[in-house]
């Protein structure tokens, strides 16, 4: 079991993570806000590599909400939220969900993260797929951002909880080096699906 890092170690982590986002618009501002806490947050290994994202995306989607609907850069972050949580999820589960789900003690954790990626999927392809110049697109964006960070909040307060009992540190930090290089082909092969929901997603 990994040890929480310092409190500075967390901060510094937060503090990376929101300057990655803030560097794709440097002129919106970022009201991110308190975060959950997590022992996580600032650890050299699988988890804090995935906390580390899960704080860039915070980021991002307060970004997104301080657009307006004519300022290029709503377009701009939304594209780079939606191609680095398309990355992130696909690595996260080659990386991490992969083997969890092949212990019978944590298989329903794993099954639970991976079926909230193909839900946000398709919100992330409704949200794209809609006039982003529109008044009411944020609307629409608000509904992902909701699952978005309840789905993370899970992840950082229960399903990684439950997920390091069954790993070891060796374990832990050979699944980071897995998704760091997985998250970088993925991300640049992800695309940007464009699908209306015709029905609510559940």
């Amino acid at each position: 079991m990994t040890k929480p890092a310092s409190q500075a170690k967390q901060t510094e982590a937060k503090v990376a993570a929101i300057a990655q986002a803030r560097s794709i618009a440097p002129e919106v501002p970022v009201r991110i806000g308190s975060t959950p806490a997590t022992k996580f947050r600032g650890n050299p290994a699988i988890f804090g590599r995935l906390v580390e994202d899960h704080d860039k995306h915070r980021a991002l989607l307060a970004m997104i909400d301080a657009t307006s609907p004519n300022d290029p850069a709503r377009k701009t972050l939304f594209e780079e939220f939606v191609r680095d949580v398309h990355g992130h999820a696909a690595a996260e589960e080659q990386a991490l969900w992969s083997t969890v789900m092949r212990n019978p003690e944590t298989t329903e954790f794993a099954r639970h993260a991976v079926g909230d990626h193909h839900k946000l999927d398709k919100l992330m392809a409704d949200a794209a797929a809609r006039d982003i110049t529109a008044p009411g697109w944020l609307t629409h964006f608000a509904a992902l951002k909701e699952e978005y960070l309840e789905h993370i909040l899970e992840e950082e307060t229960e399903q990684f909880v439950e997920a390091e009992k069954t790993l070891s540190e060796q374990d832990q930090r050979y699944m980071q080096k897995v998704f760091n290089r997985r998250k970088k082909a993925e991300k640049a092969a992800a695309t940007i699906e464009k699908k209306i929901a015709l029905k609510p997603i559940a």
